[in-house]
């Protein structure tokens, strides 16, 4: 699929800073209209350009006529999304976050923010199993308080034993898990968090000026790591509830146990630099909702050792200096 203006008839793409689809051609607001011709896998339907797509490729553009095309059959049926959170950050403004954030890091190499290679970011809808779970978690132990005081010339310590004892249901919503095999997982986990609130029910439209990859891997196989993620939080809770108390002893029998009550598939926005440095590459993802940032800068090995003989020489003129005029004096 594909929306066209139908003031110009050009591409209209989901506009971030507008909230709202744009035309790029002829300015125009809110003139989509959906078209759905022919096979769109292998050919685009727009210019007819044959198009080279990845297996789990959902969206994508053109090389020829540079139009949003939206895959029919991998958003639809059992790949049909759920939930998806819109883009708020358009790519001029994650140009200027990029710039605030490494403004500052002067070993970068000289062409690292310059806009022909910031020109390259681009924006992409990543799959993602949301969870939902109601968790148990049982408690059971001992624990010191001490309590220290002095009376005169003596110190008196009191300690006093008690009996813990906690029993804690709670439900996680929306506990999340990338579905997407090339995307890694501590890189998707450090985008997090999102605001869930800004959910929303599953619209194409949406899709049109970004890139966008269907699951690639089922609820079931991502189901481990929203257990792990769920499962620490619910201890970190239990764990916060018995804080004060010293020389804790827990009994035999604690658990936590987490039912799954509810399963999505999202589509949730992140933008990606990729940057080539002495044939070693360099990934920035950028949340595109947030605008968190997440990439290790390349250092310009020119540069450092520029400063580091900069320094050594600005040290050697002020130690002969000194020793002039230590010879004056």
């Amino acid at each position: 699929m594909i929306f066209k203006c139908k003031n110009c008839g050009g591409n209209t793409v989901y506009s971030p800073e507008r909230h709202t689809m744009y035309c790029p051609y002829c300015e125009s607001q809110d003139s989509e209209e959906l078209k759905t011709t022919g096979e769109s896998l292998y050919s685009c339907i727009s210019c007819g350009g044959p198009l080279e797509i990845a297996d789990f490729t959902s969206a994508s553009k053109c090389p020829y006529c540079d139009s949003y095309i939206i895959f029919d059959e991998r958003v639809s049926g059992e790949y049909e999304p759920h939930l998806i959170i819109p883009f708020i950050y358009g790519k001029e403004t994650v140009k200027k976050l990029l710039r605030d954030k490494f403004k500052k890091s002067v070993f970068a190499p000289n062409d690292f923010l310059a806009e022909v290679k910031l020109d390259t970011i681009t924006g992409m809808y990543v799959p993602f199993w949301m969870y939902d779970y109601h968790v148990h978690g049982i408690y059971e132990g001992e624990g010191n308080v001490i309590r220290t005081w002095v009376r005169g010339n003596r110190e008196y310590t009191e300690t006093s034993v008690f009996h813990i004892k906690r029993d804690m249901e709670v439900d996680f919503e929306k506990m999340p898990v990338d579905a997407s095999v090339a995307m890694p997982d501590s890189i998707m986990d450090l985008m997090e968090p999102f605001d869930y609130k800004a959910l929303e029910e599953f619209q194409a439209k949406y899709m049109s000026g970004f890139f966008a990859e269907r699951y690639n891997m089922s609820a079931l196989d991502g189901e481990g790591r929203a257990v792990g993620k769920a499962r620490a939080d619910a201890e970190s809770i239990l764990k916060q509830s018995i804080s004060g108390y010293v020389g804790l002893k827990s009994s035999p029998g604690n658990q936590v146990t987490l039912d799954r009550t509810d399963t999505n598939y999202a589509l949730l926005p992140i933008w990606i630099y990729n940057y080539k440095y002495k044939n070693e590459d360099y990934s920035f993802h950028i949340n595109g909702q947030t605008g968190k940032i997440v990439g290790k800068v390349p250092l310009a090995a020119g540069k450092v050792w520029g400063y580091g003989a900069t320094v050594f020489a600005s040290l050697f003129t002020i130690l002969m200096l000194v020793r002039q005029l230590l010879i004056l004096l």
